[in-house]
């Protein structure tokens, strides 16, 4: 009974920290739940980059009644005084008793000190429940971290038999209004978005998210030869355009720059097309934990075939348009054995179309 009660607990605390999504990157998705005598007194979430951590805002919430109480965090509690001071010194001060958090932080300044901290205050602390939710919660922050890159997402929508858009380039559209929400969901979720020159000359898009106001992504558009045309929507609404191009023609750059892009070199490969490990160590810098690749079929098989997608997202509609432009049209072919598996698969219902959704399998 007990456990079960502490388990909805974590559930809770889980379900306040995915209400950050989208918004306090790049920290990681926190909730906290403070329980006294069988019952909720305090609750809080990180609600935006720069804000008041979990703990602080559910210690807020409680108030007097946080003493002796104990605290339900997604997150072990930070140790160092950055943006915000140290959760650790926040729950001793407030006399909390207990802390229940379902995983360490990866951060080097964390990861098990902030547990030595409060352990050593006389707080008892236990880490693991609900572990696995909660890392998966935040996969985007922990590939940040320990791999120091981003988690990478490619979405992908097409018929049964595979087409992204008919014989004439038409794609709008090939999925349904629940499968296209959905799709907006996942920019909510994402630092940046990521898309061809030929999905720009082809749908002219905004790349913006919809399903929110505040919602900033950097929006990106892998152009070789700089064509991009600076009439082009990207520029209609406000947010930062990044251009990644091998091209050196200071008069395209500075005609997109005059619009508000920034252009950025990256290296060309020998099919022309330009290095993704250019354009993921600069997202890196800039903060990205989470990249959303839209791209036509030069984009997603380029990026399949480099090997750095970790999730794919591909939305099946129950259309057969024959030969068209295949998502996979331009990637290198493979054996049956060799073929880029996906694991941990999972699908999903959207009105009439159906999400297959799971992580690409790499050896070892």
């Amino acid at each position: 009974m007990i456990a079960r009660m502490e388990e909805r607990f974590m559930a809770e605390a889980l379900e306040l920290a995915a209400r950050g999504r989208g918004s306090v990157s790049p920290n990681p998705m926190v909730g906290a739940v403070l329980v006294k005598g069988g019952r909720v007194v305090g609750r809080g979430w990180h609600s935006r980059f720069g804000g008041p951590h979990a703990e602080v805002v559910a210690q807020r919430d409680a108030g007097r009644e946080a003493r002796d109480a104990t605290l339900y965090v997604t997150m072990e509690p930070c140790c160092f005084h950055g943006k915000t001071p140290a959760c650790t010194d926040g729950v001793v001060t407030a006399g909390i008793r207990r802390v229940v958090a379902a995983t360490l932080d990866p951060n080097p300044r964390v990861n098990g000190q902030g547990v030595r901290f409060l352990r050593r205050h006389g707080v008892d602390v236990s880490v693991g429940l609900l572990g696995s939710q909660a890392r998966r919660l935040n996969e985007a922050y922990i590939t940040y971290v320990k791999q120091r890159r981003p988690l990478v997402l490619l979405k992908v929508a097409c018929t049964l038999d595979g087409m992204i858009a008919d014989s004439t380039g038409e794609s709008r559209w090939i999925t349904g209004p629940a499968a296209r929400r959905y799709g907006q969901e996942l920019r909510m979720g994402a630092d940046a978005i990521v898309v061809g020159f030929g999905t720009v000359l082809a749908d002219n898009p905004r790349l913006t998210c919809r399903i929110s106001r505040t919602k900033r992504l950097l929006r990106v558009v892998l152009d070789s030869d700089l064509r991009t045309p600076p009439s082009c929507l990207l520029f209609s609404v406000p947010g930062p355009v990044l251009v990644f191009a091998s091209d050196s023609d200071a008069r395209r750059a500075r005609r997109l720059q005059k619009r508000g892009a920034e252009v950025v070199r990256a290296r060309r490969t020998r099919a022309g097309l330009l290095v993704w490990t250019d354009v993921m160590v600069e997202l890196y810098r800039r903060q990205c934990m989470s990249v959303l690749i839209e791209g036509g079929a030069t984009v997603a098989s380029s990026a399949l075939d480099a090997g750095i997608v970790d999730k794919v997202f591909a939305f099946h509609a129950p259309l057969v348009l024959g030969p068209g432009k295949g998502f996979s049209a331009r990637m290198v072919p493979r054996a049956l054995g060799r073929a880029i598996r996906l694991k941990d698969v999972t699908h999903t219902c959207l009105g009439s179309d159906t999400l297959t959704e799971g992580y690409v399998h790499r050896a070892g």
